[in-house]
């Protein structure tokens, strides 16, 4: 239901939701380059680069590939986190075209697809539904996408199965998949606190939006693009067009570790490195 009616409706239609409207620590943000905060003590990511298993999803509102519990566990520090977190699952967000798509923008542009990586704070909580509505209790690391002639090997094995989830709770499963793998070459990210971008938008997140693309082509895309929303007697509509528009950033900082060396200024991050500062025209 709360795809069909829209993201702005998501507060008026179940009161577990309110903080969809009300909250102030609301996801995803448009990501100002002239208001980020350089901080020395932000710590390269570390992502576990073992092989996992797990099952790829058509669930109507997107696609998702879900880590098996039995599966070794994918582990995630570093960075802004003071916990580790393991990995719980993988979600696509993309556009019908490619000027739109991504739920983060940078400089109010945004980016044909994004990719987020959600897990939970496994130090105090047991699993993701625990650890959703407490506080510290989800990692979300988002990656942007930009279209190219060729995709990476570990994204493949999942975009190669798209044909058979064309509708709604088709399944695929997937092994030896490597999250670590996934994600592009980079030590450097922007970061902030934030909330699901699905109801109820639990303000439980932290969130860690890399500061390079991940590569996908055009075949892919169009893939994509051809899942429905309904099963296969009634698929409804596209699948695409699955994000939430940017949310106010009201007085939250954004914080990075993109440092400018030449200047040695403890203060100031260089916005020449910011990958996405001169190239939000893909």
């Amino acid at each position: 239901m709360y795809q069909i009616v829209g993201p702005d409706y998501w507060g008026l239609l179940n009161p577990e939701w309110k903080l969809c409207n009300r909250g102030r620590r609301q996801s995803p943000i448009d990501i100002q380059p002239k208001i980020l905060l350089y901080d020395p003590g932000l710590s390269r990511i570390e992502v576990e680069k073992h092989k996992a298993n797990g099952t790829l999803k058509n669930t109507g509102h997107s696609v998702r590939f879900r880590l098996d519990p039995d599966s070794p566990a994918v582990m995630v520090s570093g960075g802004p986190l003071s916990y580790k977190y393991r990995i719980h699952e993988l979600l696509l967000h993309y556009g019908r075209s490619d000027d739109r798509g991504s739920e983060h923008t940078i400089s109010g542009h945004a980016f044909p697809a994004e990719l987020q990586i959600l897990g939970y704070n496994n130090q105090l909580y047991d699993n993701m539904s625990e650890a959703m509505p407490k506080t510290q209790g989800v990692i979300g690391i988002a990656i942007l996408f930009q279209i190219s002639n060729v995709s990476s090997p570990d994204l493949r094995l999942i975009t190669s199965k798209l044909n058979q989830i064309v509708h709604k709770g088709q399944t695929q499963h997937i092994s030896s998949i490597s999250v670590a793998g996934i994600l592009p070459d980079t030590s450097q990210f922007m970061t902030y606190e934030g909330s699901t971008t699905m109801p109820g938008c639990h303000e439980t997140v932290t969130w860690i939006v890399l500061n390079k693309p991940i590569y996908i082509t055009k075949t892919e895309i169009h893939h994509l693009r051809r899942l429905m929303q309904g099963d296969e007697k009634h698929p409804k509509t596209s699948l695409a067009n699955n994000y939430r528009p940017p949310q106010s950033l009201y007085n939250r900082s954004v914080r990075t570790n993109v440092f400018n060396h030449d200047i040695g200024d403890n203060r100031c991050f260089d916005s020449g490195k910011l990958f996405y500062k001169e190239r939000a025209f893909w």
